[in-house]
């Protein structure tokens, strides 16, 4: 059977599960072949040697199991990053953060930023690509993304800025910070999660009863360690709460900006520092 025959042969089992069953069909073969879409589209009426094994990954993935996870890599930022099971798949739309993040700090001489939950390192890294003067003191609680994390940066080149710490929160963090970034827990414990992203790690999604408090933590302890600025992802129901709970604080400017689909993603906050 060529290739071709076996995309539309197995992306009959995956239409349930997503919309592009043979774009995802086609990423599982490259990933078996270790090839690229170059050499897909070239080559579709080649044999294809290893239909067992591609027949496993398809069965898996029509469990709503996760296309990263299966091959252990996720794009983000226009850059491949490796993915593994208990570690939150990066969203598209935390490119945004990045991007609002970038904004400020390349107008600070020597930034330094503390992220809380890491997780695969996705935004640490691609702030130090983009900043060569930046430091970074990267925090998660969960070790086995603490450990992919430091993979990803090796892979990217960039372990002389960024250094790691495991830590609820800022709890265990010393030093003094320019900016701290987190894109944090922040669903309701209570929330029924989509099929497929039900395999992704809870404590990367559940934020508490209401599904904020851990957010509202973090802007307590940010203030407690005088950081002038807090970057922060939220959830697309708790643009009020979050301003209401503002209000106790000493803030110079609150900004919150939307997704790619229009709905409310995250907030940005410049502090009154001392």
């Amino acid at each position: 059977m060529t290739i071709k025959e076996t995309i539309k042969k197995y992306s009959q089992e995956l239409k349930e599960v997503t919309h592009i069953p043979s774009k995802e069909v086609e990423i599982l073969i490259m990933f078996l072949l270790e090839k690229n879409v170059i050499w897909m589209h070239l080559n579709g009426d080649f044999e294809f040697t290893k239909e067992e094994e591609l027949k496993a990954l398809v069965k898996k993935r029509a469990t709503h199991f996760p296309l990263e996870y299966l091959t252990n890599r996720v794009s983000f930022y226009g850059e491949t990053f490796i993915i593994k099971k208990n570690v939150l798949i990066p969203r598209p739309e935390t490119e945004i953060l990045v991007e609002k993040a970038f904004e400020k700090l390349k107008q600070i001489e020597k930034p330094k930023v503390v992220e809380i939950g890491t997780g695969s390192g996705i935004i640490s890294i691609m702030l130090s690509k983009l900043l060569p003067e930046l430091k970074v003191t990267a925090v998660d609680i969960n070790d086995d993304a603490l450990e992919l994390a430091k993979e990803n940066t090796k892979k990217h080149s960039v372990e002389d800025q960024i250094s790691f710490i495991k830590s609820d929160l800022l709890k265990e963090v010393i030093g003094n910070f320019d900016m701290c970034i987190s894109n944090p827990p922040y669903i309701s414990n209570n929330y029924v999660l989509p099929h497929n992203v039900k395999y992704e790690p809870k404590n990367a999604l559940f934020g508490g009863e209401v599904g904020d408090e851990l957010l509202k933590d973090l802007i307590e302890e940010v203030t407690e360690k005088n950081i002038k600025y807090l970057y922060c992802e939220y959830g697309y129901d708790q643009r009020e709460s979050i301003k209401n709970y503002m209000k106790k604080f000493n803030v110079k400017s609150l900004e919150f900006y939307k997704d790619y689909s229009d709905f409310d993603r995250g907030f940005l906050i410049e502090f009154n520092t001392k």
